[in-house]
């Protein structure tokens, strides 16, 4: 659309709407072949299906999750097709036009921390294959850098400096990346499976991995109860709707340049319920044949691929693997802090240097390396501090407008988002009552049982869009009065 004066602090050519929609359904689908198929995405979901206890109980916990999944990524998908904006900007509805920035923000440090977390994880496949050789396993632990082996450091800047290759000329560059990227992932992931079938002779699904061994190779997934188990199973579907949080916010950064919401739709069916089943049950076939050959639970394929004889194999396997981490990183690391640093200073921050900001704060990260902690932990209490944001949109765009947005308005600072000076107080309130329950009370206080955190991210999306929605009926019925 055409937009009408739009002001210089609201606006550049980034955050306007989408002027070009070239992703058709195949394209959509990659995304979600791209953001799922790396080696956090492998570990997580080869241990979730493991902890199932069985096929059946896999299909029923990892497929409600999946349609779930899809369900919600519909709704922030929509409003991205509709409006042809950015997360950054469509937030602004809700926040302001300027409160806008803080969720933006939240958004962009979270991106930040996966993009240093997925990095590590694809040079750390190259390393593993590097350090099949004498001399490099020699170099590999006798040279240390940063808190790192030198090896692993050269590794991982060379994988950070390829994805700013990908990036240099914007989305269509992405769009063509992942078209590549997803198929070769799973052609690879495939071929892996195959391999390990064929040497283990067996087709199974974990039940003969002794529990205590299982348990405690899973411990990361935070999981509780008995693999099978009600509980269980409850909280499998939960991390894993859960692992999708911030795709939930900034999944319009992608959908605002599909062809049509009929594309939308068909790529997110084929990408998410089925993509994803189909995923999981691959990881935790492969896992347990693995299993079977090796005599250990092997959660990381990287871990798989080091034990190939065939060293032309393992340089397949690890190449793969760095290429859809690769893919992740664009889609879920890369795109959506290039959009919200961009939202910050739109006169001097386009899509690059947003996407250069995030990637520069990554490689200072690296040192400390915060992400290596457990994956659950990591996992539920980033999500679930962005649970509280997506049910202020929603709630926002569905309910309280409608799914009726004056677009122009957005990029307008004395417009009709211009609310207190360009802050929403009552968004704000309701965000900060939602991250208490979502993720203050159940990571620094015993006030909530045990179980609470795992669906952390579920009672920030349902108390934040309550109160929000609350607070915004109140004000109608006042000012009507």
């Amino acid at each position: 659309m055409q937009l009408t004066n739009p002001s210089p602090s609201l606006h550049n050519e980034d955050l306007a709407p989408a002027a070009e929609r070239k992703w058709g359904a195949f394209s959509i689908f990659n995304v979600w072949t791209s953001d799922v198929h790396s080696l956090w995405g492998y570990y997580l979901a080869a241990s979730l299906f493991l902890l199932c206890g069985s096929f059946i109980n896999f299909v029923i916990a990892i497929g409600i999750g999946s349609l779930v999944i899809f369900c919600l990524m519909s709704l922030v998908g929509i409003a991205g097709v509709r409006t042809g904006v950015p997360f950054p900007v469509l937030a602004r509805a809700s926040f302001g036009t300027f409160g806008a920035n803080v969720p933006a923000l939240v958004r962009a440090v979270v991106a930040c921390f996966w993009y240093g977390a997925q990095t590590s994880a694809a040079s750390g496949a190259i390393v593993a294959l590097l350090i099949r050789n004498q001399s490099m396993l020699d170099f590999h632990t006798n040279s240390h850098m940063l808190g790192h082996s030198t090896l692993e450091v050269i590794c991982y800047v060379i994988i950070w400096a390829l994805q700013l290759l990908i990036i240099q000329k914007g989305m269509e560059t992405v769009r063509r990346f992942q078209d590549w990227a997803g198929p070769a992932v799973w052609v690879m992931m495939l071929l892996l499976a195959i391999y390990l079938l064929v040497k283990s002779g067996t087709f199974s699904f974990g039940s003969e991995i002794p529990q205590d061994i299982l348990l405690k190779a899973t411990a990361d997934a935070g999981v509780s109860g008995a693999p099978g188990s009600f509980g269980a199973l409850a909280a499998v579907a939960a991390t894993w709707i859960t692992y999708f949080a911030a795709l939930y916010l900034n999944f319009c950064d992608f959908s605002r340049y599909a062809t049509s919401e009929s594309a939308l739709k068909r790529g997110n069916m084929w990408g998410l319920p089925v993509n994803l089943l189909a995923f999981c049950l691959v990881a935790g076939v492969t896992t347990t044949a693995a299993y079977t050959v090796y005599g250990e639970v092997l959660l990381h394929p990287d871990e798989i691929s080091a034990k190939f004889d065939s060293w032309f194999l393992a340089a397949l396997a690890a190449l793969t693997f760095a290429v859809a981490t690769l893919g992740i990183n664009v889609v879920a690391n890369f795109v959506s802090p290039a959009f919200d640093f961009a939202n910050v200073f739109p006169r001097v921050i386009d899509f690059k240097k947003g996407g250069y900001i995030a990637a520069g704060i990554a490689l200072v990260l690296y040192p400390w390396a915060p992400w290596q902690t457990g994956a659950a932990h990591f996992v539920n209490f980033i999500g679930s501090t962005m649970g509280p944001i997506f049910g202020i949109m929603m709630v926002d765009y569905y309910l309280i407008r409608q799914t009726k947005l004056d677009v122009n308005a957005l990029y307008q600072e004395d417009g009709e988002f211009r609310f207190g000076s360009g802050w929403h107080s009552k968004a704000f309130v309701a965000l900060a009552v939602g991250m208490i329950f979502s993720s203050i009370l159940p990571t620094f206080t015993n006030v909530l049982p045990a179980w609470w955190g795992t669906y952390g991210w579920f009672f920030g999306v349902g108390i934040g869009g309550a109160v929000y929605y609350v607070l915004r009926a109140s004000a109608r019925e006042t000012a009507m009065a």
